[in-house]
């Protein structure tokens, strides 16, 4: 079972009892709001929509619906639907927990010399605070022939079982690749997946060598619904969300 039919199986109870209040596709993220104010968000996966002026051509108005049927997103072929389904996923799950660690990601992995990181998916804001560390760092991307510190993902597989750490962007679960990438990083000793897009539901990872996820919860939603409209990404996010981490225990 796919990584998305997971959650949506997960959350299709409570999305039931739930209506959407809001959705906007941003270019950077999209946001769900729930009627109860409760708002995810995930990435927009801008260099897979649909190159004309209608880039959601689906069943609108999304507003007033019961939840369910934007969480369904989360299996469809199409990038955006699942990012829209992703987004609702989080806006149900993501929200504040006893459990959650509110410190640096980083800080709980002690990444040293001795260390070498893949991370699948270019996630700029950690990359010179784990090149601080002295662990060597490989990034993997969606490209066909090496560029700077970028390897093409086709190198994952031979690549990725070397490293002892892994950091997993949670675009993975929009475009489809976590469940074909995932399996390469089970020699490592640290699996993140990372990225405001990251549902925060450790039981369902258990299955997986993920060891911990490192997302967000929306603290300021109208705020957070305005960024997103205008454009705005993470740098713009400071002080409407609390990045939070979660163990994941391993089966």
């Amino acid at each position: 079972m796919s990584i998305q039919q997971r959650i949506q199986d997960h959350l299709t109870a409570s999305a039931s009892e739930n209506r959407i209040a809001d959705v906007r596709i941003g270019l950077g993220y999209t946001a769900v709001m729930l009627e109860n104010a409760q708002t995810g968000v995930a990435c927009t996966p801008i260099g897979h929509l649909r190159p004309n002026c209608t880039v959601f051509p689906g069943m609108l108005p999304l507003t007033g619906r019961k939840a369910d049927e934007l969480l369904a997103f989360m299996t469809s072929a199409d990038a955006l639907e699942t990012a829209i389904g992703l987004a609702t996923a989080n806006a149900l799950a993501n929200t504040p927990a006893p459990e959650h660690d509110t410190g640096d990601v980083l800080n709980a992995i002690n990444l040293g010399p001795a260390d070498h990181v893949g991370m699948v998916g270019h996630f700029a804001p950690l990359v010179k605070n784990v090149r601080d560390t002295g662990a060597r760092l490989t990034i993997f991307e969606q490209i066909d022939t090496p560029s700077g510190a970028l390897q093409p993902a086709a190198e994952i597989p031979d690549q990725l079982p070397k490293c002892t750490v892994c950091l997993f962007t949670a675009t993975s679960i929009i475009n489809h690749t976590f469940d074909k990438i995932i399996d390469q990083a089970s020699n490592c000793r640290s699996v993140i997946l990372l990225g405001a897009s990251t549902p925060l539901l450790p039981g369902l990872f258990t299955d997986y060598p993920v060891t911990g996820l490192s997302g967000v919860v929306v603290t300021h939603p109208a705020e957070l619904l305005h960024i997103v409209s205008c454009g705005g990404g993470m740098r713009r996010f400071k002080g409407v969300i609390q990045k939070v981490n979660l163990a994941v225990s391993r089966q």
